[in-house]
């Protein structure tokens, strides 16, 4: 792995001259060094825990919040978890070299488009140290040089494991500066980063919304905004209400500070009175404060909740915090959606076929459930190995960034001779 000692600039020089021999690696050489980043991961867990365990004294010194901290930390489980990700990276299809069309021409030219690896991509992330591997994997297999540049409040996890996996890949026959680690020079170095534009083709970063501003002011390499989930899940009037109430609960307290967690319930009024005393009850045994209109408030006694006010419903709460909106029809629910929602997932309970196409068809958002939690959207749920982020971003990925969304394309045209009259 490349040395910090190096600028910002150099960094990235060295990124770009790695990502031209990665892009001509075999997929037998990529997998086998996925492999040694998964076994390495696995025979140093105790060096890994030790160094986020530093991460995490900090957190709790500076009072970062138990969803952060949740976020940052790592165990034996979650570290295993990262290596079975880039293991079921390993099984998937080599993106690089797939044809997505071909065809001849009436002169005689033969022309293929297929998928060809970015370059450089830069990933900038905030708390979430398992980032590095994912990024690191997904890169690789797909192609890319990777720079990564971690926040400080994960600087000495985020160290351990992009050395890990720069060493173990580089053992393996891929250039140690495909993986690059940049950090330890306060924000100017994100501001650098953003304008490398000779060096970097593809900026993706996981944060929140001062990550983004700084990112906006600066950048002027391309950006994919893996962005901020504001999400609700909505009752409808024919939903089945224990399945309703399993979703609820599910996409609210599964994990409540990741991005497609539920952060609004927005229920149908003719079913708010038998649907939402017992669903806040079963929330509000999980910890989770319910922040009501004031028909919510009205209909779900005995339970109390704190009436909302206006910037409840375009709030990401990341925590046990629940904003509650009793609707008249679903064409208010989509309405809403539309208003406060960020574009990240959504979901309808409902039995009815139209309803749920509707929903489908009206709602602009990466992923759109039926009668499902938001919780699954996930690189991995969606069999992608892991991911990168999600984007709600319409050009040119949008929803979890995998293998294929970190590709372009080109095309190759053979001929014999042909010129052009």
């Amino acid at each position: 792995m490349a040395t910090t000692t190096e600028s910002v600039s150099e960094l990235c020089a060295g990124a770009k001259r790695a990502s031209r021999v990665l892009a001509t690696l075999d997929t037998k050489t990529k997998n086998g060094a996925l492999e040694a980043i998964a076994i390495a991961l696995e025979q140093r867990t105790a060096e890994i825990i030790e160094a986020n365990a530093l991460d995490l004294e900090a957190g709790r010194e500076a009072e970062i919040g138990d969803a952060l901290l949740d976020r940052l930390a790592l165990d034996e489980r979650r570290i295993a978890a990262m290596a079975a990700g880039v293991r079921a990276i390993i099984a998937l299809p080599d993106p690089v070299g797939e044809v997505l069309d071909g065809f001849r021409r009436p002169n005689g030219l033969e022309i293929r488009k297929v998928l060809v690896p970015l370059g450089v991509i830069a990933v900038v992330y905030e708390a979430r140290p398992n980032v590095t591997i994912d990024a690191a994997a997904l890169c690789l297999k797909s192609g890319n040089a990777v720079v990564l540049r971690g926040s400080s409040s994960a600087r000495h996890s985020t160290a351990v494991l992009a050395g890990i996996a720069a060493e173990a890949a580089g053992a393996a026959g891929v250039p140690e500066a495909a993986i690059t680690l940049i950090q330890g020079r306060g924000r100017e170095e994100l501001a650098e980063l953003a304008t490398q534009t000779a060096q970097i083709d593809l900026i993706i970063p996981r944060g929140g919304e001062g990550l983004k501003a700084a990112l906006a002011e600066h950048a002027t390499v391309p950006v994919i905004y893996a962005a901020s989930g504001n999400c609700h899940v909505y009752v409808d009037s024919s939903a089945e209400l224990g399945m309703a109430r399993r979703i609820v609960l599910n996409a609210k307290v599964q994990r409540p500070g990741v991005c497609n967690a539920a952060e609004t319930l927005l229920v149908h009024r003719d079913v708010a009175a038998a649907f939402l005393p017992e669903v806040a009850q079963e929330l509000a045994q999980a910890g989770v404060e319910l922040r009501g209109d004031e028909l919510a408030c009205e209909l779900a006694r005995p339970a109390v909740l704190v009436p909302a006010n206006s910037t409840d419903w375009d709030t990401e709460y990341l925590s046990l915090t629940l904003a509650v909106g009793v609707v008249d029809s679903l064409a208010n629910a989509i309405a809403h959606i539309a208003a406060h929602g960020s574009g990240h997932s959504e979901a309808i309970v409902t039995r009815d076929h139209r309803a749920a196409r509707r929903f489908q068809h009206e709602v602009d958002a990466a992923c759109v459930y039926v009668n499902a939690s938001t919780r699954f959207t996930d690189g991995g749920e969606f069999g992608m190995g892991a991911e990168i982020g999600n984007s709600t971003q319409k050009l040119h990925a949008r929803g979890p960034i995998g293998l294929r969304e970190l590709c372009s394309s080109k095309y190759l045209i053979e001929g014999d001779g042909q010129i052009r009259s």
